[in-house]
């Protein structure tokens, strides 16, 4: 049983991609619930508001004793996931969280901010100057997220098993590049549990 942590850009396509993944093998997508659950759990529902508000448009402000419940939740339900294994957890600092889960690939899923600007004025029907600022709101809005409640530069390259560029790939090909790297994770981490116990028995 795995997981599959999904950071993206918006207008990578990650969603998509994280949609393919695991119709390919057989996960449950979660993205929303996990916010849903770890809200009930810290009683802040106005936390989980703004934390899928990526373009900072609602302005709530929860107070600090509710973001530090509220993430202290989110912590706890992705943890649980994780252990139940096959599931494909979409955003909320996956990578950061599950960095230390033995069966976690972590992947980001990025394009070019002139192609992600492209696609979100086709999908949203705006003008492309809007959608280039929802792009750089979304970026920073997301950035500051991971520094400020983990201290994780979101752009760190060590944070990923896999980074993928969507601007040549649809993502159901983005999709086989997922499940190609879980298989070689999983059967390398089997390998290395294997020679640790031919180890102990010498």
């Amino acid at each position: 049983m795995a997981t599959i942590t999904i950071s993206r850009q918006l207008g990578s396509l990650g969603n998509q991609v994280a949609q393919a993944a695991a119709q390919r093998l057989g996960y449950r997508v979660i993205w929303r619930e996990v916010i849903n659950q770890a809200a009930r759990r810290a009683g802040a529902p106005e936390v989980a508001l703004a934390t899928t508000d990526d373009l900072g448009l609602l302005g709530l402000r929860p107070s600090p004793k509710a973001r530090r419940a509220y993430h202290k939740a989110v912590r706890q339900v992705m943890e649980e996931l994780a252990d139940q294994g096959n599931v494909v957890i979409v955003g909320r600092a996956g990578q950061v969280i599950l960095q230390d889960h033995p069966n976690a690939l972590h992947v980001k899923i990025i394009a070019p901010a002139a192609v992600r600007a492209e696609r979100v004025a086709q999908t949203q029907g705006i003008p492309l100057t809007a959608a280039r600022a929802q792009v750089d709101a979304s970026d920073r809005t997301r950035r500051n997220y991971l520094r400020r409640y983990y201290h994780a530069r979101w752009d760190d390259p060590e944070l990923y098993d896999l980074i993928i560029n969507t601007e040549h790939l649809t993502p159901g090909a983005a999709a086989e590049l997922i499940c190609l790297a879980l298989e070689k994770k999983l059967r390398a981490g089997k390998k290395e549990i294997d020679q640790q116990v031919e180890s102990s028995l010498e």
